[in-house]
């Protein structure tokens, strides 16, 4: 009996760490967990934003071709990143970009402990701050899959946890810039929150190249469809 208690707590403990982490594929469960997918507010508007940066060519090449077209986006920065190219990320507070986090080091939350996790998001919270000078209150987990702990922590710091509704995928090795333009605008609608990547720091070598190349074809259908690219 007490074996099988064991297991069952045991069961119940796991079940309880996991399950936020289908989120990014539920929207269902993003409600109930109160993980913001989407912008409220009914404007015509979406929230492009990009992770796993700054990267010396994929961050300079995205900001350019943002300012180019005069479009506002949201960059979820690294920690371990930011200390590298601490400039960059200035460059993109500068230019008046929002500044989000991505944790310090880019691994699942599914494999750390509480404690770690939260000596983690500390230091790279303070990273971004202290090279922005923007300290960031929305948090999206690496890979998009949130723990239990991972939640609580961002919550008592008053952090918005934020994933996506709509994706380019754009770091797999195959990916074009024509692809990812027409796969994230797919559908697109006012609210739809874009996820794609300006580095390669945990990708496919140089992916960043097409979505750099995609960002104009992206933000002239948006253009299309009446709607523009805003800040989280």
């Amino acid at each position: 009996m007490r074996a099988a208690a064991g297991v069952a707590a045991a069961a119940g403990a796991a079940a309880a760490w996991t399950l936020p982490a289908p989120a990014p594929l539920i929207p269902s469960l993003c409600r109930s967990l109160g993980i913001v997918r989407e912008l409220g507010g009914g404007q015509p508007v979406v929230a492009l934003t990009f992770d796993d940066g700054p990267h010396p060519s994929g961050t300079p090449a995205v900001l350019d071709a943002l300012q180019a077209a005069g479009a506002r986006a949201t960059f979820f920065l690294v920690g371990e990143q930011v200390r590298r190219w601490p400039a960059l990320a200035a460059r993109i507070a500068a230019e008046g970009h929002a500044i989000a986090l991505h944790g310090d080091r880019h691994r699942t939350l599914l494999r750390v402990a509480p404690a770690t996790l939260a000596r983690d998001l500390d230091r790279g919270h303070d990273t971004l701050a202290q090279a922005t000078g923007a300290p960031p209150t929305l948090y999206r987990p690496p890979y998009g899959v949130f723990s239990a702990a991972g939640l609580v922590i961002a919550r008592r710091r008053g952090w918005t946890p934020i994933l996506w509704s709509r994706w380019g995928r754009d770091w797999t090795p195959r990916a074009t810039p024509e692809g990812i333009a027409a796969l994230v605008t797919a559908d697109v609608k006012c609210g739809d929150v874009l996820l794609l990547h300006d580095a390669d720091h945990y990708s496919a070598r140089d992916s960043w190249e097409a979505t750099a190349d995609a960002v104009p074809l992206i933000l002239g259908e948006l253009r299309r469809r009446g709607l523009t690219s805003t800040r989280l």
